[in-house]
C-alpha cells in the first residue's frame, strides 16, 4: 500500500535516469506516499523505501541505514550480468529480451536478493534512446509494482554463478572499417552520439559516424 509511506529517489549523477525517476516521484505522491528526489545519499533524511536509480556510486552502510529498505534496478538476470552497462553488452550479443530486476543494496555490487522480475522486449533496431526510454519505463513500472506490494513482498536469493559485465569506455564504440555496417549495427544501436560516439580510424585519420532514426520505408 503506497498512501503514507516515506520514498526517496536517488540519483546521484547528471544521468539520463533523471526524467524517469521524476516521474517515479511523480507517481508515488499521486498515490498518496511522501516521495523526494535526492541528488546524493546525504540528502535521504530518512524512510520507508529508497530507490538508487542510475547511481555510480555504491550506497555506503551508513546511508542504507536511514531507510528500511533500499532498491536498486538491473538490467540482467542476476547474479548473472553483474557489473556495468548490462543492457549495452547484451544488445551486442544479440539478445532482444533483457532480464530487468529489483534488487536490495548490498555492500558487495549486485549481490542483495531480489525481489521483483520483469523484461524489456526490443526488435532489434530500437537505437539508444529508443532503448533508454524503454529501460526508464520498465524502471518506473518496477519500482511502482514493488511499492503497491510493500511490505507483502518478499525477497528471493540470487542463485548461481555469478558473472560480471567491464565499465564501456569510449574506445568501446569503436568499428571496423573493413567490415559491413550490418555486421556492426548492435554496436550502432548503443553507442550515445554525444558523450560516446561511433568512431573509426583509416590510415591515422580518425572519423566521428552519428547515427539517428530516419523516415520509415513505405
Amino acid at each position: 500500500m503506497i498512501t503514507g509511506l516515506k520514498v526517496a529517489v536517488v540519483v546521484d549523477n547528471p544521468s539520463w535516469i533523471l526524467p524517469h525517476a521524476e516521474r517515479l516521484v511523480e507517481l508515488a505522491r499521486e498515490r498518496g506516499a511522501t516521495a523526494t528526489l535526492a541528488r546524493a545519499y546525504e540528502e535521504v533524511s530518512g524512510g520507508d523505501v529508497a530507490f538508487l536509480l542510475g547511481c555510480t556510486a555504491i550506497a555506503p552502510a551508513s546511508a542504507r541505514a536511514r531507510s528500511r529498505i533500499n532498491l536498486v534496478v538491473h538490467e540482467s538476470s542476476l547474479p548473472q550480468g553483474r557489473g556495468f552497462a548490462p543492457v549495452a553488452w547484451q544488445v551486442l550479443e544479440g539478445r532482444t529480451r533483457i532480464p530487468v530486476v529489483l534488487f536490495e543494496a548490498a555492500d558487495e555490487l549486485d549481490a542483495g536478493p531480489i525481489y521483483l522480475r520483469d523484461e524489456i522486449r526490443l526488435t532489434g533496431y530500437e537505437l539508444n534512446d529508443d532503448i533508454r526510454r524503454l529501460q526508464g519505463e520498465a524502471t518506473v513500472t518496477l519500482c511502482m509494482r514493488f511499492l503497491e506490494q510493500y511490505p507483502n513482498v518478499a525477497p528471493q536469493p540470487q542463485i548461481g554463478q555469478a558473472t560480471a559485465y567491464k565499465r564501456r569506455t569510449p574506445d568501446d564504440s569503436r568499428l571496423d572499417p573493413d567490415r559491413s555496417l550490418r555486421e556492426q549495427f548492435n554496436l550502432l544501436r548503443v553507442v550515445d552520439n554525444e558523450r560516446y560516439p561511433a568512431f573509426f580510424d583509416v590510415d591515422g585519420h580518425r572519423y566521428i559516424l552519428k547515427i539517428l532514426p530516419g523516415l520509415k520505408q513505405p
